[in-house]
């Protein structure tokens, strides 16, 4: 292993699918992770999907992107303290570092997770 700082093509330009079972497998897998915690029936979340779509391809190499859907996931859920979506949960090596909370444009959203780059 190479020390868990996965550059370049291995690392996802699409959001990937967390569950329960792979969550903390995936957080330790890649340097830094965003999990958008979100449900379907929330409208919030779907304004934020696309954001986190092409964030995706645009950080690609720096950050990978994942999908936690909470109403199928809700032990990661509540390990977490999830009690508003849409949120985001920011992995750096492993470790929380933030937590972002509701739908935001783009540059808003970049602004908060740019210090942890």
């Amino acid at each position: 292993m190479n020390g868990g700082n996965n550059m370049g093509g291995e690392m996802p330009n699409t959001p990937i699918n967390i569950t329960d079972a792979v969550f903390d497998e995936n957080v330790r897998k890649y340097q830094m992770v965003v999990i958008d915690c979100w449900a379907p029936w929330c409208g919030p979340c779907r304004m934020i999907h696309p954001i986190v779509e092409e964030l995706a391809k645009e950080m690609q190499g720096k950050i990978v992107f994942g999908k936690l859907n909470v109403d199928e996931n809700q032990a990661t859920a509540t390990k977490f303290g999830i009690m508003s979506i849409p949120s985001l949960l920011v992995f750096k090596n492993g470790e929380l570092v933030d937590r972002i909370i509701g739908a935001m444009p783009k540059e808003m959203l970049m602004a908060k997770l740019n210090p942890h780059l």
